[in-house]
């Protein structure tokens, strides 16, 4: 993809790229981990990775999605949710990729991205869904990050709702992923 064609200009907004990957998060701003049991089994655990890699996590999660592909690095997405004048997107790129790997016992796939301008916050998210040694299917959502602009930090309180909600569905669309329940459809805006 040509750099004229990005469907979100920029560069990424803020320092620690990477850190949700490393695990070692920048010490200011908000830190949030969120760990949840989403399902059982390896059929469970490929069926929340298939839909993780092709941004239907997001889809099922209420938000709207545009990206440039599939997850891969360096892939950048633009998504968001409310209408109209009360839409907030948030432009992002992916900055690390783990691939699911066939074999068995333990094994995780997943994803981190990064903020680009336009996005309410400045930092990190990333989603790892894991099969753990006892079938466990799980999902685990890290992300770091400030504030953009003064009028994000004003409305911190509201902010912080939007996100425990959305984190809240991100956990929903893993569990009916890792089920086989596609309510997101295929189709992005």
């Amino acid at each position: 993809m040509r750099r004229g064609d990005r469907i979100a200009p920029g560069e990424l907004t803020y320092s620690g790229v990477g850190a949700t990957e490393s695990g070692e998060l920048p010490g200011d701003g908000n830190r949030v981990v969120t760990r949840a049991h989403v399902g059982d089994g390896e059929a469970a655990y490929r069926r929340a990775v298939q839909g993780l890699m092709t941004w239907q996590l997001h889809r099922g999660a209420g938000l709207r999605v545009r990206a440039e592909s599939d997850v891969a690095p360096g892939i950048r997405v633009v998504s968001g949710f409310g209408v109209g004048p009360f839409r907030i997107d948030a432009p992002c790129e992916v900055v690390w990729v783990h691939p699911a790997r066939p074999g068995a016992g333990p094994q995780s796939a997943g994803f981190g991205y990064g903020t680009l301008p336009g996005h309410p916050v400045r930092g990190e998210e990333s989603f790892e869904i894991s099969l753990d040694e006892a079938g466990r299917v799980l999902i685990t959502i890290t992300a770091f990050g400030v504030p953009s602009t003064w009028f994000y930090a004003a409305g911190r309180p509201v902010t912080d709702r939007a996100r425990r909600l959305v984190t809240s569905r991100y956990v929903r669309s893993a569990q009916e992923l890792a089920a086989g329940v596609n309510r997101a459809g295929v189709s992005g805006c």
